[in-house]
């Protein structure tokens, strides 16, 4: 369904410019070839599915003119601010639709988690994927009849993160899907190689 829009966003994949707390544990080129095949195994696997158009949310801007991303995809900017606004104006600016946010260092992510999240927004206002510290792999609005602000005033990269967004949505109906690992640090990393199958993630 092409009103269904599904946005990851992502950094371009360069060394010391992604994932500092998995390279203050691994050493900045290990934390990025483990971002970077974890970036490109999710677009991948969740591309191409006809449930959904995919978009590409970068930063910094300039990547999007550089040969990094498949050319089937479409690509737009974050823009400036903290990790809120520039996820408020993904939410204000997609076309007419339901909407979900996802990152790109979910190692996990499949197409039925993401096709879960939608069909639930069928009835409800918003869908969240925790995580484990309290924050969220993903997020999801129906935006009608209005596009909410949900992403004011939110302890980001905390045990809050998840607690503060839901609060942004009182009276209206939430709900959940699986919970999802996300690798931020070493012991995500080896926790992740312990508790799936190899192969899973290629490196």
């Amino acid at each position: 369904m092409r009103n269904n829009y599904l946005v990851m966003m992502a950094k371009q994949p360069r060394c010391g410019a992604v994932k500092s707390r998995l390279a203050a544990d691994l050493g900045s080129v290990a934390a990025t070839s483990i971002y970077r095949t974890m970036m490109y195994n999710s677009i991948a696997r969740l591309s191409r599915d006809p449930r959904w158009q995919f978009v590409l949310s970068l930063t910094p801007e300039s990547t999007l003119n550089e040969p990094l991303w498949p050319q089937y995809i479409p690509l737009i900017g974050q823009g400036r601010g903290g990790l809120g606004e520039r996820m408020q104006r993904i939410m204000d600016e997609m076309p007419p639709g339901k909407v979900i946010i996802i990152g790109s260092d979910i190692a996990g992510m499949r197409p039925d988690h993401t096709a879960q999240a939608f069909k639930k927004l069928g009835t409800a206002d918003a869908v969240f994927s925790p995580v484990s510290d309290g924050g969220y792999s993903l997020v999801g609005m129906k935006r009608t009849p209005r596009i909410l602000s949900i992403f004011d005033h939110v302890r980001w990269s905390s045990e809050h993160t998840l607690k503060d967004t839901v609060r942004n949505l009182a009276g209206l109906k939430t709900v959940y899907v699986e919970e999802m690992a996300d690798i931020d640090t070493g012991a995500d990393w080896n926790n992740w190689k312990h508790t799936h199958k190899p192969g899973r993630l290629c490196l």
